[in-house]
């Protein structure tokens, strides 16, 4: 399954920088990635039709953002929209198991949600965007994981800096895109979970 996670511990991570801007140790992720640390760090990611959820245990200040989306294309995929579920599931269980190994209380999870824009040409009819996060809402509410803040929907692309520490999370609007960059990866991801083989359950501890 094509996912990539990390913690404090993995120093080599490609995707780890310094946010000269707000002086932090920062970590980057791309789509299909998942990211969890005990750190003061920022964790930023750039969403089109996909979502992210940052999850935070705020006693013991764990947090962490994944970055997926769900991989079948609406109408013509009605069969495969319970394989399509399970994967959002596994990419939740994915980041929620990571936070739990650096001492996260499942319990005491809080949530803030974004991305699902329509931003991809050629999908607006199926409205991948709008699958993704009404996804993500009913995980959460299954799960019983508050939402304490979210940015759903709308047509824009969205950088989501996430602040470990205090749990604050700043969204900026990508209003005008001069390169195709954002959509060239998420599509580029959505064809490599197409492919992936089936995901199996993952087993909370």
């Amino acid at each position: 399954m094509d996912f990539n996670h990390g913690d404090e511990n993995r120093s080599h991570s490609p995707n780890r920088y310094h946010d000269s801007h707000f002086n932090l140790a920062a970590v980057k992720i791309l789509p299909g990635e998942y990211y969890a640390t005990t750190e003061d760090a920022l964790i930023v990611t750039v969403l089109g039709s996909c979502v992210s959820v940052c999850l935070r245990d705020p006693l013991r200040r764990i947090g962490g953002m994944n970055h997926f989306l769900l991989p079948s294309d609406g109408a013509a995929a009605i069969s495969s929209v319970s394989e399509s579920a399970r994967y959002g599931v596994y990419a939740m269980e994915l980041l929620i198991n990571q936070m739990m190994k650096l001492g996260a209380d499942k319990r005491r999870l809080e949530a803030k949600v974004f991305g699902g824009g329509n931003v991809l040409k050629g999908f607006t009819v199926n409205n991948v965007g709008e699958r993704n996060a009404e996804f993500v809402l009913d995980y959460l509410s299954a799960e019983h994981i508050p939402i304490v803040a979210s940015d759903l929907l709308d047509r824009f692309p969205r950088k989501v800096y996430f602040f470990v520490a205090s749990g604050e999370v700043k969204v900026k609007k990508i209003k005008s895109l001069h390169n195709t960059t954002i959509m060239d990866r998420e599509s580029e991801y959505r064809m490599r979970v197409k492919q992936a083989p089936k995901v199996g359950n993952v087993d909370l501890f």
